[in-house]
């Protein structure tokens, strides 16, 4: 168990003889052809003309692929050993594609760039183990394709993806981030902070005991965030309005209202209660503040109407639970 967790079960790349390092960049550009094609399969339905030039690099990979199966073949034969990445000790990982979801153009073009660097330094480091020259000479050439990979992406791009096509890409890109994440997020943080502030202000101007206004404001905001949770991931499952995965949704909604409402809740852990009270007026007021900057900033909204509705509605919800607390 401590040898796997160490990776003392693993070979090193100096212990590999010529016929495991070609069947090692056999692996490895089969794997990499098959995350070309995941990224391809992720970006079909949002953004198809770069999912054809992740379409045109898997085939790249394939063409690599045979060429280094053939030189197997001829040196070795029919049989080759099976050894990846994982098997050989401080070789490079690939992060499988559902860990780079949401496959954001610029986040996969970052992650398809450093798979390039990456295959480049391995053939270039391989080249340094073998004596063959025809083996020395394809792994030469497979360097030299893999760092001129950029050019075959841009060429790729510039067929497939011409510069209003990027645009739309980028907006759709843009409206998919503001519809899975900033409006569940936005929602369940007006929520958090404006409702909460009623229960929260009136338990602590009618116990003035910090500690269980604290507890009521922990209670009310993890009761919302919950609430608002699984409403937003329960009424939409996004394939008919496309505002993406409900759990994403879910967990947008939910987190942000419950740190809505402990934003003003934290500050009566403190047991001096005007000093409290104070603290937590000030955090409300940089709640709304921020609400605000959020509708400007993603939503469009002139700043001074967004300022305005929010500062209005949250003063007097405030001032209702200061009133009922002081009744």
């Amino acid at each position: 168990m401590l040898s796997r967790v160490f990776g003392l079960s693993r070979r090193s790349f100096d212990s590999l003889s010529e016929q495991e390092i070609l069947a090692l960049a056999i692996s490895s550009e089969e794997d990499d052809s098959r995350i070309y094609r995941a990224y391809a399969d992720g970006l079909h339905e949002a953004f198809p003309r770069s999912a054809k030039v992740f379409e045109g690099m898997a085939e790249e990979e394939d063409g690599h692929r045979a060429a280094l199966i053939e030189l197997h073949r001829a040196r070795f034969g029919e049989r080759i050993p099976l050894i990846r990445r994982e098997h050989v000790r401080g070789f490079y990982q690939r992060k499988p594609d559902w860990l780079v979801r949401p496959l954001g153009i610029e986040r996969v073009r970052g992650q398809a760039e450093e798979m390039e660097r990456q295959a480049e330094r391995f053939y270039r480091e391989a080249m340094k183990r073998t004596s063959d020259a025809g083996t020395r000479k394809l792994l030469g050439d497979l360097a030299a394709a893999e760092s001129g990979h950029g050019e075959l992406a841009h060429d790729l791009e510039a067929e497939h993806v011409p510069d209003s096509a990027k645009t739309e890409e980028v907006s759709t890109e843009r409206r998919q981030f503001i519809l899975t994440y900033v409006q569940p997020g936005l929602a369940g943080l007006m929520d958090g902070s404006v409702s909460t502030l009623a229960p929260i202000f009136a338990a602590a101007f009618a116990t003035g005991d910090t500690w269980q206004t604290f507890l009521v404001g922990l209670s009310a905001s993890v009761g919302a965030g919950i609430s608002m949770g699984f409403t937003e991931a329960a009424h939409d499952d996004g394939k008919l309005s496309g505002r993406g995965s409900p759990l994403k949704r879910g967990l947008a909604s939910g987190i942000m209202t419950a740190v809505g409402g402990l934003g003003h809740a934290l500050p009566y852990l403190i047991p001096h209660f005007w000093t409290a009270t104070a603290i937590a007026a000030v955090v409300v007021f940089v709640e709304l503040w921020a609400i605000a900057y959020i509708q400007n900033r993603f939503m469009e909204t002139p700043f001074l109407r967004a300022a305005l509705q929010v500062v209005l509605g949250g003063s007097l919800v405030l001032a209702a639970g200061v009133l009922i607390g002081n009744a």
